[in-house]
């Protein structure tokens, strides 16, 4: 028996987050919610399938479960799931099992949303599950990443496309010769597009060397007929459990019927090894920079996994990061390897991106070496000349390219002791001309890679505390930042790219780097030595340089507009094309350029406050 509205309206009273709703409100919101009963053992949300509602336990017990079984969370009566994969709209990254029978309340995921758009914060007060809620645990790290690959997946992301494949009556001989031409275990018998047969490593073998059959005849002799298929869009989980359930290495991909790829345990394999973990295991244990860069080329994979697990941008900007900071440390390891051990002792810090670790899909290289002051160009100038020009053309060929403005420690400019470093921030902070404030800019978001933290740790606290106590060098900072606008026009309407963008917006300059260059603000004022602007924002509101409320609008901003940037990279990745920042808004619903307005509406709002509280004119 259903429950009336006002026994729906009376339970969500009693629910964090809903209880803080007005009673009309709840009784509006629960003439919307349908009441569900799981038997125990029936899944209330099933593994890698999309997420249309969010689900309130009214009474019973409800267990959320990793891929392999592992339970993650126990939930009870008043517990809330399903938030995060609704906000991102990808599929479950957990299966909800009832433990006993279960009644759950399910409100649409376009109900949800319209209620998270009209109250801030709304979202934030229910908890994650499952995956969604992290660990630092290696193990559950590594079987996480592994899984979301394999619950997101599709049989048409992993397949091998446009396979090799020969019609009825081919001859032994010419399909073995074609299977060695190309590399291939397997060889599909096709008649008009459709599957009738197969031919493998093993058929060869068994069926025709060992019994010295003539391989005149034709394929259809010895080919296997029983054959197992699967649509394309069936997920690559499915795949994985059809594939041991029948024993077979070899699985035609099928769309209407017809052949479209082959699906085998090596593509599953490499599918699994798209976890940053493994990634980062695997960069450590090589030797060639070409091995490297094959690991490196698997992050645009990496980068649409993470987008579609869930996971927030500042989470997501850490972890394409680390795989960058590993690649850097092993890159300095065969350095030092070939070069012999640094004559003096030097940190290799990084800038930009990987400073800050918010790397995405589209990255260049910022670097510096800072030396030691027992440096000595005539005796050690060769030593790091050759060693920064190592890294940066390893970098360079793992898909970090040169950086276009040479910021990198290839430039003797950028490769020099911790005095000459420190002459260069009084420069600029004493004489905060355009390029002087371009320059710091830049270079107050380095964190050290590798070498003794202490060389760094000196001169980052004595350049922050001059900086800070310059009331000129603070304005023009502020004024450089302020270059960088959100992109709405005068009455608050998207104002969009011309030229060769024409009708796009640009995610990362109006977008994500005007609340950076902000966050580098507030970090100045404050003394903060961190870099991530996530973490800089998060302390600036603890040292009060940022109101509580101000900051908090400015997070969720800054969220989603990188969220908003990496879904729109992951959707080019998809689509076979080069990630860029570049977004036309027909890529997004009403809904979400409502949301990214209002996201761009803070930024300006807070760009005023601060020009206005440092009489500075808006530009």
């Amino acid at each position: 028996m259903q429950p009336t509205v006002q026994e729906i309206a009376t339970t969500l009273g009693t629910v964090k987050g809903f209880a803080a709703l007005p009673e009309p409100d709840r009784l509006e919101l629960a003439a919307k919610l349908t009441s569900e009963t799981h038997a125990t053992g029936s899944a209330v949300v099933e593994l890698g399938r999309p997420v249309e509602h969010v689900y309130i336990i009214q009474s019973g017990f409800v267990e959320v479960r990793s891929a392999t079984g592992k339970i993650f969370a126990r939930l009870k009566s008043g517990d809330v799931f399903g938030v995060r994969a609704i906000e991102s709209g990808s599929r479950a990254s957990y299966r909800a099992v009832a433990t006993e029978d279960a009644t759950v309340l399910a409100l649409p995921k376009a109900d949800f949303l319209a209620l998270k758009d009209r109250i801030p914060d709304f979202s934030s007060q229910f908890e994650p599950v499952g995956f969604e809620r992290g660990s630092s645990d290696a193990s559950t790290a590594r079987e996480r990443d592994a899984a979301i690959d394999m619950m997101i997946s599709t049989a048409r992301d992993l397949m091998t496309a446009g396979p090799i494949s020969v019609e009825p009556g081919t001859s032994v001989i010419d399909a073995a010769r074609l299977m060695r031409k190309h590399g291939v275990s397997c060889l599909p018998v096709v008649r008009e597009g459709k599957v009738i047969g197969m031919m493998t490593d093993t058929d060869l073998r068994n069926r025709v060397v060992a019994e010295a059959a003539d391989s005149s005849r034709p394929i259809d002799d010895f080919m296997s007929t029983t054959i197992t298929t699967l649509d394309c869009d069936a997920l690559a989980f499915d795949a994985l459990v059809l594939m041991m359930h029948r024993d077979i290495s070899h699985l035609p991909i099928v769309s209407d019927g017809k052949l479209v790829g082959i699906l085998t345990h090596t593509n599953l394999v490499r599918a699994q090894s798209r976890s940053a973990v493994y990634m980062i295991g695997e960069i450590h244990r090589f030797e060639k920079v070409s091995d490297m860069a094959e690991v490196v080329r698997q992050i645009p994979e990496l980068l649409v996994s993470l987008v579609e697990s869930g996971a927030s941008a500042h989470k997501i900007g850490r972890i394409i990061t680390s795989i960058c900071d590993a690649l850097t440390h092993r890159l300095i390891t065969l350095a030092e390897q070939r070069f012999g051990p640094p004559p003096v002792p030097y940190v290799w810090a990084a800038c930009g991106s990987q400073g800050r670790q918010e790397q995405t899909g589209v990255s260049d290289q910022d670097n510096c070496l800072i030396i030691d002051d027992s440096y000595n160009e005539a005796a050690h100038g060769a030593y790091f000349k050759d060693f920064a020009q190592f890294l940066s053309d390893g970098l360079n060929e793992c898909g970090y390219f040169y950086c276009p403005g040479d910021m990198m420690a290839t430039n003797p400019d950028w490769r020099q002791p911790v005095s000459k470093w420190r002459s260069y921030f009084v420069d600029w902070i004493d004489h905060p001309g355009p390029k002087a404030q371009m320059l710091a800019s830049v270079m107050f978001d380095l964190r050290p890679i590798h070498g003794p933290r202490e060389l760094f740790d000196e001169l980052q606290r004595g350049t922050l505390e001059r900086a800070r106590k310059n009331s000129i060098f603070v304005a023009h900072l502020l004024s450089n930042a302020l270059t960088h606008r959100p992109p709405l026009g005068f009455f608050g309407t998207f104002s969009t790219e011309g030229g060769e963008h024409r009708g796009t917006i640009n995610l990362k300059q109006n977008g994500v780097v005007p609340v950076v260059d902000i966050a580098r603000v507030y970090a100045l004022e404050a003394a903060i030595t961190e870099v991530n602007t996530h973490s800089r924002l998060e302390q600036g509101r603890s040292a009060s340089v940022m109101s509580a409320a101000g900051a908090a609008d400015l997070l969720a901003a800054f969220e989603f507009i990188a969220i908003t940037r990496l879904r729109h990279q992951a959707r080019q990745i998809r689509s076979g094309s080069k990630p860029d920042n570049y977004m036309s808004l027909n890529e997004i619903s009403h809904l979400e350029r409502d949301q990214l307005k209002k996201a761009f509406q803070v930024v300006k709002t807070i760009q005023s406050a601060l020009s206005s509280s440092h009489q500075i004119g808006a530009r």
